[in-house]
């Protein structure tokens, strides 16, 4: 665990309705959970992902918040989105980190353990 103790759980889904195979166009969803375990605020400023592909090609993005917002997490509380990628394989991975700072103005990251985005396979 980091030493501001936040804790970054991950959910993903396959979105057939989005995605394209024929045109190498895979579509996921991601459900992200920030909870503050620590004893002080902290604020979500900024995030910084590296998205791989199955052919291990890497996408960096980088901005401001998530879907929007900067999020203020006061002790205990939790934060929850969800936001999309797209691959032009069926399967890849995420990372990263956000940008974060306490209510005493001290920066820190906050790393995003890396998660897997696969198309489930169907049987036919």
């Amino acid at each position: 665990m980091n030493p501001h103790e936040i804790t970054i759980t991950v959910k993903t889904q396959f979105l057939p309705e989005q995605s394209d195979p024929d045109n190498r166009q895979f579509a996921f969803a991601y459900t992200v959970t920030i909870r503050n375990s620590g004893t002080s605020s902290i604020q979500l400023i900024a995030r910084h992902w590296f998205i791989t592909d199955g052919d291990n090609e890497v996408q960096e993005v980088r901005g401001l918040g998530v879907v929007g917002q900067q999020p203020l997490l006061r002790a205990g509380e939790h934060f929850e989105y969800t936001s999309w990628a797209t691959l032009p394989t069926p399967a890849g991975t995420m990372r990263g980190e956000y940008v974060c700072v306490t209510e005493e103005a001290q920066f820190f990251q906050a790393q995003i353990p890396e998660f897997a985005l696969v198309m489930p396979r169907t049987l036919h």
